[in-house]
């Protein structure tokens, strides 16, 4: 494999008398746990952080690579600030996105804050009740919690929760980068500004995350207020000597599914899937690995492939699935022989292994595809390398179609490869992707109002609006789009709100029924699933997309399962075993979106000469085809080219750009497609698509308000059902207000073209 160096020193290491003078201002107990841990030194970003914690009194941004130490970093200086705190309430709450890595901090700190006297509760949906019974009748110390469970108690318990989270010193949110987009960060920002509400005095915010993309930004979100005063601490000190190396696999033209289950039974020419399995089976084989394989459905073929193998060869099977589907307990099970480490164990995983739940040091990190998201690359890839002096070490295997005379242009590129390529030299040039405007505003908005009305009984439009949008990423909803939300929510066919005569707003019909259901703490929507259940054993579940009855397949924990019975009423399918027969699609490939820096990488990668060390053969013969083929289309200054009845236009940008794009020459009347280099337009010629961008051109700007008439799926969030389709549009046109000028400059170099 090749090596390169992934380590850049944002920060000089500190002096011993400074590791000295950190040391010496903690808490005598925990000095002494330190000594007991047989700790040779602090480490940089402890240091440093134990100076920013105990030495201000302002916000601290702790960025530091996976196994860094940070959840060290923040809590030593934070339980040595709330040691002696008489106060009564909680003094420290740690927010996670995930119930698992809460449960794996608590046995990380259990002992330590034993020693300090000092309590600490998990709290959450599968938590001890009986703990969580005793912090509310004396609540003190640590709680570990989700952003769910915060909600929970605002709604249901909001006398406790004032209670509990009144009189806060501390708020530490970890992995902070998984808030910083989507619905669940919008939510959280909600929720601490509620939390602030309830104290006289701001509780200090700590953030900690592996892959932050731009610090600024998580300034901003974590103090929106005041981001500048925000402390940063950025230490990338530590970071392993990286080995990898990206292998390529053709794949014939004529296979239909390339993660078929059973494509390696029988008589059957092996595809792709299958020789990459019999890599993996030689390579990882003995040790601690993760393989990250993408959909669901790729990670079931996937492990179950390396099982068949396993059982092939007479050995156990050290090959096991994880992903969101699975029952519980299967994936504690993994989690636990991971971390424990006495048996080898590879897990095959969608993005579920992905954040910093602990699951020890892994020797290698493999992945199915080429890298798509270098935040999620980052991550994964700091699961390796935790061992002092071991190298993280990262395979990445790439399918690609064998080339034919009737292959289209873009299967000539190998775009995967090339692909593969880019998001290496984005790794080690350290870049991550910024975080973007999320589309689920709206309803987080919707929700937050429902569950403030349902804490408080009733509250007035002015009281909510500067509780809910007041500051922080939910400022961006004006306050008529909040009147227009109000209106709609109080609607006769809605019947979330009503009014009384002296303006309070309350609950209606509706809004009582979803703030008292269960699913209405979490703010991302849930698909609808079917229980398998072995045995009387539930297995887990699964969303079902087609059509299931007594004798069809569906692949799951690693092996293929019969269907025998089907309760509709209750969502249930008893399966047993089934060793080998057609299965129907788990679910499709996950595309995640492209950033516009990533693209612009894949074209340097095709327009420069030089063959990387870490491609394997196969891979280095698919990159030189690929460049070969961008010269014979003359790509380096022609964006134009023609596949049949299809033009492809290769844009060199983003997902959300060409997404934008191609919805401009859809109002045009062409029927385009977005793909991975551009936009595909069906039905025409390269002079006819030439023509209708020469006019786009000559157009001013087309308004992205315009542009919006064109959406069909806006409604992609929990509650968006709720929102005035209008203000969705809108809020579609301001996010993307900035695109339309860069789409006239785009369509203006294409006319020269």
């Amino acid at each position: 494999m090749a090596r390169d160096r992934a380590q850049v020193t944002t920060s000089s290491p500190p002096s011993a008398s400074e590791t000295v003078a950190s040391f010496d201002r903690l808490h005598p107990e925990i000095r002494r746990w330190i000594w007991e841990q047989k700790w040779e030194e602090l480490r940089d970003v402890q240091d440093r952080t134990i100076g920013a914690v105990l030495g201000g009194d302002g916000d601290v941004l702790v960025s530091a690579a996976t196994a860094a130490g940070k959840t060290e970093a923040a809590f030593l200086p934070v339980l040595t600030a709330v040691a002696n705190r008489e106060e009564p309430g909680l003094s420290v709450l740690y927010v996670s996105p995930l119930k698992a890595l809460i449960n794996d901090q608590f046995g990380r700190l259990d002992q330590l804050c034993e020693r300090l006297e000092v309590d600490v509760v998990r709290w959450h949906g599968d938590a001890p009740q009986s703990a969580k019974d005793r912090a509310r009748r004396n609540p003190r110390g640590v709680a570990l919690i989700t952003p769910e469970s915060i909600e929970a108690l605002f709604v249901r318990r909001p006398a406790e929760a004032r209670k509990l989270l009144g009189a806060l010193d501390f708020i530490v949110i970890d992995e902070l980068h998984a808030f910083l987009k989507g619905p669940r960060g919008l939510h959280l920002s909600s929720l601490l500004r509620r939390i602030d509400a309830l104290s006289k005095k701001r509780a200090r915010r700590i953030g900690l995350s592996a892959t932050i993309g731009d610090p600024m930004v998580a300034a901003a979100w974590l103090a929106p207020e005041r981001p500048e005063s925000v402390v940063m601490v950025e230490s990338s000190g530590g970071a392993p000597e990286l080995l990898l190396q990206v292998r390529g696999y053709l794949e014939r033209p004529e296979v239909d599914d390339p993660d078929d289950m059973e494509a390696d039974e029988g008589e059957a020419e092996p595809i792709a899937l299958d020789r990459i399995a019999d890599h993996m089976f030689a390579t990882l084989r003995g040790a601690n690995n993760l393989v990250f394989g993408g959909s669901r459905r790729r990670v079931e073929a996937v492990a179950d492939r390396l099982r068949r193998r396993c059982e092939a060869a007479g050995v156990p099977n050290e090959f096991f699935p994880h992903h969101g589907s699975l029952a519980k307990g299967l994936r504690e099970e993994l989690e636990a022989r991971l971390k424990k480490g006495d048996l080898p164990t590879t897990g095959v995983a969608t993005t579920t292994l992905e954040l910093g739940i602990d699951i020890g040091s892994v020797k290698s990190v493999a992945q199915v595809g080429a890298p798509r998201s270098l935040a999620s690359l980052r991550q994964r890839l700091g699961r390796s390398g935790r061992r002092k002096g071991a190298a993280a070490v990262l395979r990445i295997y790439v399918r690609e179609l064998v080339v034919t005379a009737d292959s289209d242009p873009l299967e000539r590129l190998r775009v995967d490869v090339a692909m593969s390529v880019a998001a290496v030299r984005l790794l080690l040039a350290r870049f991550v992707e910024p975080p973007t405007t999320d589309p689920a505003v709206a309803t987080v908005v919707l929700h937050q109002v429902l569950s403030i009305i349902a804490e408080r009984g009733g509250a007035r439009a002015p009281d909510l609006y500067a509780a809910v949008c007041g500051a922080g990423p939910l400022s961006s909803f004006g306050k008529a789009d909040f009147v227009e939300l109000l209106r709609s929510m109080a609607s006769p066919e809605a019947k979330l709100l009503e009014q009384s005569p002296d303006g309070t707003i309350m609950l209606g019909e509706k809004g009582e029924q979803l703030t008292t259901g269960r699913d209405f703490y979490a703010i991302f929507p849930s698909d609808e699933e079917w229980r398998l259940v072995a045995g009387g054993r539930t297995l887990g579940t699964i969303p079902i997309a087609n059509a299931v009855g007594v004798g069809s397949l569906v692949a799951f924990a690693g092996q293929r399962w019969r269907v025998t019975a089907v309760d509709d009423r209750s969502n249930v399918l008893e399966v047993e075993i089934h060793r080998s027969a057609k299965v129907p699609k788990f679910d499709g490939k996950a595309n995640e979106p492209l950033h516009d820096r990533l693209l612009a990488e894949m074209f340097e990668v095709y327009r420069s000469g030089d063959v990387p060390a870490f491609l394997d053969p196969a891979a280095k013969a698919m990159l030189t085809e690929g460049r070969e083929a961008f010269d014979e289309h003359g790509l380096a200054e022609t964006r134009f080219v023609a596949s049949g009845r299809d033009v492809h236009v290769l844009l060199w940008r983003g997902t959300e750009f060409c997404t934008v794009f191609s919805i401009a020459l859809q109002s045009a009347g062409l029927e385009v497609e977005v793909n991975d280099l551009g936009i595909t337009v069906a039905n025409a010629t390269v002079e006819e698509v030439r023509a209708v961008v020469a006019n786009l051109a000559g157009m001013p700007p087309i308004p992205a308000g315009d542009l919006a008439e064109f959406v069909e799926n806006l409604r992609a969030a929990k509650y968006d059902e709720f929102v005035p389709e209008a203000l969705l549009r809108r809020f579609w046109a301001r996010d993307r207000a900035h695109l339309p000028s860069e789409i006239l400059a785009v369509a203006q170099a294409l006319a020269r073209d």
